[in-house]
């Protein structure tokens, strides 16, 4: 095992990283180029609505079983909470039809022959063209291989997939897409129970981490940005953060878990995404009506997912693209008279905040999939992690967190002297 291995980067993929490494007893210390660890998954306190939200509304399910294992060994599985089944709230705008989808938890799917229980307008039969996604060659796009229209794909499989690859359907890569399938819908309901991080992202994904690193020997050390690497030969010697200079002793490694624009600008000819996505969301400072289910997906509006907190309600728009550029005191009130409509709320808007990542994640084109770069460099030492990296997922939570994890593991067989 490496004597210390040092981590670029305070996200998920930095931070699972690091646990994985410290849990064997290997020093690991990560570092941050900004004041806060968790990356896009991250709470902060919030000015205007004078509460803490999250940066981003994130949904784990069930079956994320790198996630999972993540919170268990920090100790943060208890701050999740969500429905004890695999039920999922709908309502359409447009037609103010309301519905849930309640899959059973065993792997046939005997929920699609009930019709209390699948998408209203669907037959059972309809269910047979998801296969059609997982038989789909390498390269293919979504719109090739699957009828990106009709009851099921406009109520079910579009806004899923759009949720899931934060990139519209059609153009996307169907194998991708094939990896979201296999691991919910086709793994039985058991595998895609909605967990919620109930107090803050980071109360549940970061503080845990940051004290578990401190207790087991590793550390976080912020406001420190890499600037270059020293390469010598086959290996990384040293780090160099500007007014700080890290030398890599022999046995140490190095982990770069950073964005993949940053990773480019440090590694000489690696081939990254370069075509990325946004997300939208907005958070209304006002406490939930009793009832309000935790999570309901938005069929025909501009709001997409609404998600209920015991002191906000907050919206989530993914391929959010075309939002960036309109005027927040436009964007907010239409919201929320989406937001209303749903959950029974008369009268105008409470304060609010638009929350606009304009680079959120790689878009999940064949093209842009196809430039996503394994773990391993040719340095010795030096490996990636990053949910933009080539997990076989779209960049989600699960995916990132697995990239650490690979990271760590492969640190675990270097046998660089």
């Amino acid at each position: 095992m490496a004597r210390s291995v040092h981590i670029i980067g305070g996200g998920l993929a930095g931070l699972a990283a690091a646990v994985r490494l410290c849990a064997r007893g290997v020093r690991a210390v990560v570092y941050e180029a900004t004041n806060q660890a968790g990356g896009r998954c991250r709470s902060y306190h919030d000015p205007a609505l004078g509460i803490t939200i999250d940066n981003g509304n994130h949904l784990l399910l069930s079956g994320n079983r790198a996630a999972l294992g993540y919170l268990d060994t920090i100790g943060g599985r208890d701050r999740l909470g969500g429905p004890p089944d695999a039920s999922f709230p709908f309502i359409d705008l447009a037609t103010r039809e309301r519905w849930t989808l309640r899959a059973n938890d065993g792997r046939i799917p005997w929920w699609i022959l009930a019709a209390s229980r699948r998408v209203p307008g669907t037959r059972a039969v309809d269910y047979l063209s998801i296969l059609r996604l997982l038989r789909a060659p390498s390269g293919a796009t979504i719109g090739s291989v699957l009828d990106c229209k009709g009851p099921l794909y406009d109520r079910l499989l579009g806004p899923l997939l759009l949720a899931a690859l934060n990139t519209e359907p059609p153009p996307s890569a169907a194998n991708l897409a094939a990896a979201v399938i296999r691991e919910t819908l086709f793994a039985g309901g058991r595998n895609y129970h909605p967990l919620f991080a109930r107090d803050g992202l980071s109360v549940a994904f970061v503080e845990p981490a940051l004290h578990f690193l401190e207790a087991n020997g590793g550390g976080v050390v912020f406001g420190e940005r890499l600037r270059a690497f020293t390469f010598e030969g086959a290996r990384v010697s040293a780090l160099d953060f500007g007014d700080l200079s890290v030398p890599l002793r022999a046995g140490d490694a190095a982990v770069l878990a950073v964005p993949p624009v940053v990773a480019a600008s440090l590694i000489p000819d690696l081939t990254v995404p370069t075509e990325f996505r946004a997300i939208v969301n907005a958070h209304f400072r006002i406490a939930p009506p009793a009832g309000l289910p935790p999570m309901t997906g938005i069929i025909n509006g501009t709001a997409e997912w609404l998600f209920a907190f015991p002191d906000r309600l907050s919206v989530t728009i993914s391929a959010g693209d075309r939002l960036l550029d309109a005027p927040r005191e436009e964007l907010a009130p239409l919201i929320w008279r989406e937001v209303a409509a749903v959950a029974g709320i008369a009268g105008p808007p409470p304060a609010w905040q638009i929350v606009r990542e304009r680079r959120a994640t790689f878009a999940a084109l064949p093209a842009e999939n196809a430039k996503r770069p394994g773990p391993v460099t040719r340095w010795n030492n030096l490996l990636l992690a990053g949910d933009w990296t080539a997990t076989g997922l779209p960049a989600t939570i699960e995916g990132s967190i697995r990239s650490g994890n690979r990271a760590a593991e492969l640190i675990a067989t270097m046998n660089e002297p």
